[in-house]
């Protein structure tokens, strides 16, 4: 678990940094009247797809996707602009094998919510970028490697169904019944040593 780098795990070498994009304050509609338009509107924050500015505004569960110029909803990413995503955050040499919209999601996007768009790419570390299909925000990244590590992990932890729980019992359990091992063998070796060397210890 230590033998590769957490950052390499991560996969932070598969994707582009993200750069700032300045963009002038008058060319783009007032964030929060943009917001206001969409009911139950929490947040919004200016988000660039492609070359465009845009808005995400944040209702409940949902993400709306709107035009920063003119506050206007935008229609969802269709599969060719979720391809030219993939192809623009994805630096590895790999060919991009395919590209599915997914309802049912895989244990390894665990906690986020579906449907999300699956790009994997060939090679043998089968690097995986997932999308929001409402947005086209970047929401995670998987490979070989990743998947490697979780399985790993799960055995470490020993939280075998959702591998993030560090207190679960069946960990604390064993961790209890190797201290009384230790203990019960440090009081066995005590114990077992010849008289002599139990009196000289005292002395």
């Amino acid at each position: 678990m230590t033998a590769i780098h957490i950052d390499i795990i991560h996969g932070d070498h598969f994707i582009r940094r993200s750069e700032p994009r300045p963009v002038g304050a008058s060319l783009l509609a007032d964030p929060v009247a943009a917001a206001r338009s969409i009911p139950e509107a929490e947040a919004v924050k200016l988000h660039w797809l492609e070359d465009r500015p845009t808005y995400i505004v944040t209702a409940g569960s949902r993400k709306v996707l709107l035009d920063a110029r003119s506050g206007s909803p935008l229609p969802p990413p269709d599969r060719d602009q979720i391809q030219r995503l993939a192809n623009h955050w994805f630096t590895g040499d790999e060919q991009l094998a395919s590209i599915t919209l997914i309802h049912d999601l895989p244990f390894e996007v665990r906690g986020a919510r579906g449907p999300l768009w699956r790009a994997e790419f060939d090679g043998w570390n089968k690097p995986t970028l997932y999308f929001s299909p409402g947005t086209g925000e970047l929401v995670t990244r998987r490979h070989e490697l990743w998947r490697l590590f979780d399985f790993v992990w799960m055995l470490h932890i020993m939280d075998y169904e959702e591998r993030e729980n560090v207190n679960n019992w069946v960990l604390r359990t064993f961790t209890w019944a190797a201290v009384a091992m230790a203990l019960s063998g440090a009081w066995l070796l005590y114990y077992h040593l010849p008289k002599r060397r139990r009196r000289k210890a005292r002395s």
